[in-house]
């Protein structure tokens, strides 16, 4: 019988051989570079930090130990090249798997902070151009224990991702939803946690009040709906606090919140994520 697993690896595959010329015609890595260092923010997780920030010399060599009450011990993996520690040992299509399916090679489901439920939503050409980047990363040697969860984990988040079409750039509000959703993840941070563990996208989207425990102290995110501190700010004021870190005050935000990573996002990025932002339904 036929794995979720190896269902998954098969679906991404035939999405990897698939993806067309016309959407091939950007540069798959320099793509991969500017989601994994940008919007995505993959390094705010799986590069080590310490109180002064993140330790560039052991880029995406993951070790972050995330001590949450609702989820357990976690535990970041090494996601550079690595073939014994990280995931240099693994095909294009398990690395696909993993990253919106949830998958590990072995079978075993990756946990959350990891946003794979959301990332189900990461179209085809951005899924092949991360992994296309992921391929240049040096390997750093860091083996990392196993994450301990307080709450069960499914034994995967819904069948295997076959396709995901393109979200056109053009589309603003469009486009601003998917870097929100399954690029950026945003709201996984912005949204209070249901039952269970898991974000209420259906009833508090966007309403924040998360609490996040790391070498930076405690941080709680903030609203972002109109009932929140984000309705005064101007559109160049939220952009600001987005790419810099600062509020219109003059006060500075704290981590997990990836400035740095989105101070490198186009102006027609920033503009589609606010345009998206601005319609976010009023969430106490």
């Amino acid at each position: 019988m036929d794995t979720p697993f190896r269902l998954a690896a098969a679906a991404a595959a035939a999405m990897i051989l698939s993806v067309t010329c016309a959407a091939a015609a950007e540069d798959p890595v320099a793509r991969g570079d500017y989601l994994v260092n940008g919007i995505m923010g993959c390094g705010n997780c799986h590069t080590p930090q310490g109180p002064g920030g993140p330790d560039m010399t052991r880029f995406l060599a993951g070790g972050m130990a995330m001590d949450e009450p609702v989820l357990g011990k976690v535990h970041v993996p090494n996601i550079t090249q690595d073939r014994d520690t990280g995931i240099g040992a693994w095909s294009d299509a398990e690395i696909a798997t993993a990253i919106r399916d949830g998958l590990r090679p072995d079978g075993s489901l990756i946990g959350p902070p990891m946003p794979s439920p959301l990332y189900r939503g990461i179209s085809d050409t951005d899924l092949a151009a991360i992994i296309a980047y992921l391929r240049t990363v040096p390997a750093l040697a860091n083996a990392v224990p196993k994450s301990s969860y307080a709450i069960p984990l499914p034994p995967a988040y819904g069948p295997p991702v076959e396709t995901v079409a393109e979200v056109p750039r053009d589309d603003v509000l469009a486009y601003g939803a998917y870097l929100a959703g399954p690029l950026g993840h945003c709201v996984e941070c912005h949204t209070p946690m249901a039952a269970g563990g898991h974000p209420d996208f259906q009833g508090r989207l966007g309403a924040g009040g998360r609490e996040f425990h790391g070498p930076w102290g405690t941080s709680v995110s903030s609203n972002i709906t109109p009932a929140g501190p984000v309705a005064d700010y101007s559109d160049a004021e939220l952009k600001a606090a987005i790419t810099t870190g600062m509020r219109p005050d003059g006060s500075r935000m704290m981590p997990p919140m990836g400035y740095g990573y989105y101070a490198r996002m186009t102006n027609a990025d920033l503009d589609a994520l606010v345009a998206w932002i601005r319609t976010l339904p009023a969430r106490e």
